[in-house]
């Protein structure tokens, strides 16, 4: 075929493939791309996987090119790219091996792709592996390279590597930054996200909403209220307006530090609410102990046409535990079991309800309730029914439930001391030896608990042990 005719062709196969709209026209269209040879064109090949991506069909790409034996980087990477944000995110490696055997030098454009399949597939050894091949070809320094490697570390979990790369990069951004908090945040290790967030101020890079939203995360789970409220003052110098994940960020922050009124305020001032929202809300009044309040919210919630989900049931029954609204809660828990919103209860539901019940010394129907839901009883639930049975001193069922905990956990020290002070109280004293004894032998202790308080002037967060 003459030169203008193959310029012709492929000029006519891109303008078919700009139009194509479903599947028989992409297999034809393939057809002619072998028969004229033309899919090795860098051109056509990106318009045919990006056809073949919009219409669903990224297997007929794969299976076309992965033919080839040494595709073109830039065929490469289109196919890792679009494989990477699909359901298929392994085809991304497999190409990615196809291209090392077959002696195709992959690209600073190359690695982002391949890295974000390994990230979410937490295949962390493979990952390493990249890794040292970026090092190799000198794409460190590349800040998409960086960052893509800092969040398949923080991904995986693997947050002193995260540290490492992140170290060692000669420019970082907001991702970067925000990667770390995040990651950190996602470790639990709140402490050291705020720490980073700071260094990220101190380094002049200003943050994104992201980046705000993780800090508040960290905020909310340390208890660190005054770091929240220097990141609500920012948003508002900065005249951010506050959307549904910031502003819900804002009310999950205030409320899990005890701060209710400014929780409402931030409520109020938005201007788009969700079901997050609402629940937001919820939850806040819930660990308030102002039930009434939560109820009220709740209704408001329906009046607005926003359909209550699972957490917003939970939220309202655990308001109507903390705050001894039994009859309340008995109510909303039937029409929960009635079908009214649309789902069953899950067993985060029963638990709340046998909290209730037993909290407020209703110990027999908390056990009925126990003994008849569709579920195994967890490690929660059999806690929360002791803690009721001892409240209100029933010693026999608080010694059944101490033994259903070991049962369950027999390696939590905790649950022997439990039930060693049980017989203490019960006159036992030869059991409660036995007790010491047993865990002596399986060498268990009971495991330190810890708070976190913030002091003032420092504006530091300090935990302590107990």
């Amino acid at each position: 075929m003459l030169l203008s005719q193959i310029n012709a062709a492929a000029s006519r196969v891109i303008h078919l493939l700009d139009k194509c709209t479903s599947p028989s026209h992409i297999h034809q269209i393939k057809a002619q791309l072998i028969l004229h040879n033309l899919h090795a064109d860098t051109d056509i090949a990106y318009c045919f996987i990006t056809a073949c991506e919009s219409l669903g069909l990224l297997n007929s790409a794969y299976l076309l090119y992965s033919q080839l034996p040494r595709p073109h980087v830039f065929i490469c990477n289109n196919l890792m790219r679009a494989f990477s944000h699909s359901h298929f995110p392994h085809k991304s490696i497999l190409i990615y091996s196809h291209m090392n055997r077959n002696s195709v030098l992959p690209n600073n454009y190359s690695f982002p792709f391949v890295i974000k399949a390994l990230s979410d597939l937490g295949e962390l050894r493979q990952g390493q592996s990249v890794h040292t091949q970026i090092v190799k070809l000198g794409h460190l320094n590349d800040i998409y390279v960086g960052n893509s490697l800092l969040s398949m570390y923080a991904s995986c979990g693997d947050m002193q590597s995260t540290r490492k790369v992140f170290d060692k990069m000669p420019n970082r951004d907001v991702v970067s930054w925000t990667v770390m908090i995040m990651g950190y945040k996602e470790a639990g290790k709140f402490d050291d996200a705020l720490i980073a967030f700071e260094q990220m101020q101190l380094a002049g890079v200003i943050p994104n909403r992201v980046t705000m939203v993780n800090a508040l995360s960290a905020c909310s789970s340390f208890g660190a209220v005054d770091m929240g409220i220097w990141i609500h003052d920012y948003v508002r110098r900065s005249g951010w307006e506050l959307d549904v994940i910031l502003g819900t960020s804002l009310i999950d922050m205030y409320g899990k530090c005890g701060r209710i009124e400014e929780a409402l305020d931030v409520f109020k001032s938005m201007k788009e609410k969700n079901v997050f929202t609402w629940n937001a809300v919820i939850k806040t009044l819930a660990l308030a102990k102002t039930g009434d309040e939560a109820v009220f919210w709740f209704s408001r919630m329906e009046q607005e046409g926003i359909k209550p989900d699972e957490v917003s049931l939970l939220g309202i029954l655990s308001a109507c535990d903390h705050s001894g609204l039994v009859d309340l809660g008995r109510r909303m828990f039937s029409l929960l079991i009635n079908g009214k919103y649309g789902f069953s209860p899950g067993v985060k539901h029963y638990s709340c309800m046998i909290d209730m019940l037993a909290r407020s010394g209703h110990l027999e129907d908390a056990y009925k309730m126990i003994k008849e839901m569709p579920f195994k009883p967890t490690k929660a639930i059999w806690s929360a029914f002791l803690a009721g049975c001892r409240a209100h001193g029933d010693l026999e069922l608080s010694e059944f439930a101490a033994w259903k905990l070991i049962e369950l956990d027999p390696d939590n020290g905790g649950s022997y001391i439990l039930l060693s002070n049980i017989y203490a109280q019960m006159g036992r004293w030869s059991d409660v030896v036995k007790i010491r004894r047993l865990m002596r032998e399986r060498r268990l202790r009971k495991d330190l608990g810890y708070s976190s308080v913030e002091v003032q002037p420092q504006d530091r967060v300090h935990e302590l042990l107990a």
